[in-house]
């Protein structure tokens, strides 16, 4: 195999392992009777969406003849499985589309932390392959659709004078577009009937959610670093996955023992998160100096964005909002300012900032809008919310047949 091929290979093993850190992040963070339940709701999208995606995920977001709209949807249909590709001699393709894959489910997973402890297992399942249907697949063609003459998708075709929009591993389609989910699921389902408020809403295994912060920054060197074909980029973006998410938990802690008389394991581990999602889009377009302040600041204002579903009234059970929405926006918009070359503050002008709000305000009406819509209609039908007395009780057993700690 060719060096590039290998490396986009191990990079999506790396993205793969994010999702389970996922798991163990929120597993870690939701009380001990609904780890299991917590879990396989990521566990759940891995299986039901790698699968979609090989059916007919990737064709939504490709370019070329199998257009069905031109920049903004493509034939589901064209290659159903990928055989044509399969057997073809662009087969090393492939790698490209395991990558595509690994993305794919970590974007529908992370939705599932605004409906912890709450949300019955087969509902979601179903919410997770038509979100990714209907929002994800599509959505990441309108960001890194190509064909042989370039990109093709509206998003990274758009132009704002001498501008384009940058986002490099996925601000908006990832970030912007979960958290806005996430926030139109925690609208549907409402709050929790036990544990929506600041001092009842305690992890139960913060050394879970540690150990899941730090394969999540693990694999986000492949996140990042993935498309990267020239060395001097890949080694800038690595840096940069390295200077954010630190300088994330500077600034997370910082703010949290001024707010709250004390920095905690969790807020580190939020700080890391707040910190990568905001370097998403941008490690490869921000010198190590603008990637560390960038970090500073996601930290800082996610530590006070989680606190607003107490104050709106919103149950975002894990901050998926006020981290990955948030930081999300902050990341991409952070680029009209200090895009290397590009940015007002760094050369440029408004136009880059313009094209940054664009697609990432297009991206989050978008998402929230589908997701909201296909929450109501599952509630509606089938029911999405366990009952009172279940969710009291705890998810594992009633879901799932089993208890993640016995003591007997």
């Amino acid at each position: 195999m060719e060096p590039g091929t290998i490396w986009l290979l191990i990079c999506a093993a790396l993205v793969l392992f994010m999702t389970p850190g996922l798991a163990f992040f929120y597993g870690g963070l939701v009380k001990a009777q609904s780890v299991i339940s917590m879990m396989m709701l990521s566990f759940g999208a891995m299986g039901l969406v790698f699968v979609l995606w090989i059916l007919y995920g990737f064709n939504m977001g490709s370019a070329g003849e199998s257009d069905l709209i031109d920049g903004w949807l493509a034939n589901p249909f064209s290659d159903f499985a990928l055989q044509d590709l399969a057997t073809g001699d662009g087969a090393s393709g492939l790698a490209g589309v395991a990558f595509g894959s690994t993305f794919a489910v970590i974007t529908t997973a992370l939705i599932s932390g605004a409906v912890a402890d709450r949300a019955r297992f087969f509902p979601w399942m179903l919410f997770s392959g038509l979100w990714a249907t209907i929002v994800y697949f599509p959505s990441q063609g309108w960001v890194w659709g190509f064909d042989d003459e370039g990109l093709t998708g509206w998003i990274g075709t758009l132009t704002i004078g001498d501008a384009v929009p940058i986002d490099w591993a996925g601000g908006t389609v990832v970030h912007i577009s979960a958290g806005a989910a996430a926030f139109a699921l925690a609208l549907v389902l409402g709050k929790r009937t036990v544990g929506f408020s600041k001092d009842a809403a305690e992890p139960h295994n913060v050394p879970l959610v540690l150990i899941g912060a730090a394969i999540l920054w693990f694999g986000w060197f492949g996140f990042n670093t993935g498309a990267a074909t020239e060395s001097g980029l890949g080694a800038l973006i690595f840096l940069n996955t390295i200077a954010a998410p630190a300088a994330g938990v500077l600034g997370y802690i910082v703010v949290e023992h001024f707010k709250d008389g004390k920095p905690t394991a969790v807020g580190a581990a939020s700080g890391i998160v707040a910190g990568l999602v905001a370097i998403t889009p941008s490690c490869a377009n921000l010198s190590p100096f603008w990637a560390i302040v960038l970090g500073l600041l996601a930290g800082a204002v996610c530590c006070f964005a989680i606190d607003l579903k107490y104050k709106l009234g919103y149950d975002d059970s894990l901050d998926v909002v006020g981290l990955h929405l948030v930081a999300g926006f902050i990341g991409c918009l952070y680029l009209g300012f200090f895009a290397t070359d590009t940015g007002l503050f760094t050369g440029g002008n408004l136009e880059q900032l313009v094209a940054q709000i664009i697609p990432s305000v297009f991206v989050a009406v978008y998402s929230f809008a589908v997701a909201f819509g296909l929450g109501k209609a599952i509630d509606a039908t089938i029911g999405f919310r366990v009952t009172e007395d279940e969710e009291v009780a705890g998810l594992d057993n009633v879901l799932h047949g089993g208890a993640a700690y016995k003591f007997d």
